[in-house]
């Protein structure tokens, strides 16, 4: 009797979760789903007013970046009822392999088609790779492209263009909040580079590679990164020589990461003198559609600061 209750406690528990489910998804509306949060709230402010999508996140916003993310039961309920998912791409989202032959018909929106292609030019990068060379470790290609006004630009036209085509209907609208959107963008890249161009000092120590594509935006010359990926500490050899460069380099300011740890650079600051500041990268906050430019508007702030000492 024991063994029969279970079971059907389970199969009960089951079925009440799924209708559950299903009762907070309007099956009338063409459901879209995104990633992580900073593709939320680039479509957001695409779809804001289009009656006929529904939109959520498949992650909470406290997640952050997508580093070895493991997809939960949750989530694929959640694609079970999705009619697209916009994914950053470029190997941010490893778990989509599964989500794609989970729901083969599902129409994946990839917010970076083209942009490492048409936009990215390698040969800038070769500056970095002094950079933890002595690390041995191969590692992934950097995908971080929202962190770069421009490339978040080139993302929020690729999403757009892609929502037209499964939504025509809301054309004209859809049309008229990216133009909006955009708009707002360009006058914050302009704000930010009237800002820091006139800079002649931007050495800097960041705290991961998030902000790679940002310092090739206002050419910030990062001398160094703390830590290659978010929790992988580095060793008491990799901060000693962390010290040695920002002595060396004249760097200006140490850039931690509000999601994660300061203790390593803490550690470092005290060492050479050099202040601790924030950049966000824009991966973790509120669910509102002026939730990037914002949080980009508060970077420049802690970089004016920190530059200006």
């Amino acid at each position: 009797m024991r063994k029969i209750s279970l079971g059907f406690l389970l199969v009960f528990c089951s079925l009440f979760m799924t209708s559950c489910t299903r009762e907070t998804v309007d099956e009338s509306k063409i459901n879209i789903v995104t990633s992580f949060y900073p593709m939320y709230v680039a479509t957001a402010n695409i779809v804001e007013g289009v009656e006929e999508i529904e939109l959520k996140n498949l992650t909470a916003s406290t997640t952050g970046c997508l580093h070895d993310y493991q997809i939960t039961t949750s989530d694929m309920i959640k694609l079970s009822h999705a009619d697209a998912l916009v994914i950053n791409g470029d190997g941010m989202e490893s778990f989509i392999e599964k989500a794609i032959s989970t729901y083969p018909k599902l129409n994946i929106i990839n917010a970076s088609r083209g942009i490492r292609e048409n936009f990215i030019h390698e040969e800038e990068h070769e500056h970095r790779e002094h950079i933890h060379e002595h690390e041995e470790h191969e590692h992934e290609e950097n995908s971080h492209y929202w962190v770069s006004i421009s490339l978040y630009m080139e993302q929020i036209k690729n999403i757009k263009d892609a929502i037209i085509i499964i939504c025509p209907n809301s054309k004209d609208k859809i049309e008229k909040n990216t133009k909006e959107y955009l708009g707002k963008l360009e006058e914050l890249r302009t704000k930010m580079h009237d800002a820091l161009d006139v800079i002649e000092n931007k050495k800097v120590v960041t705290f991961h590679e998030a902000f790679e594509f940002f310092a090739d935006e206002f050419d910030l010359d990062v001398v160094a990164v703390i830590e290659r990926e978010p929790g992988t500490y580095p060793s008491s050899k990799d901060v000693a020589e962390i010290i040695d460069l920002v002595k060396e380099k004249e760097v200006k300011a140490i850039f931690v990461e509000p999601q994660y740890s300061r203790s390593a650079a803490d550690t470092i600051s005290r060492e050479t003198g050099v202040s601790v500041y924030n950049l966000d990268p824009i991966v973790t906050g509120d669910l509102k559609k002026d939730a990037y430019i914002e949080i980009m508007e508060n970077n420049l702030k802690n970089l004016q600061e920190a530059f200006s000492k």
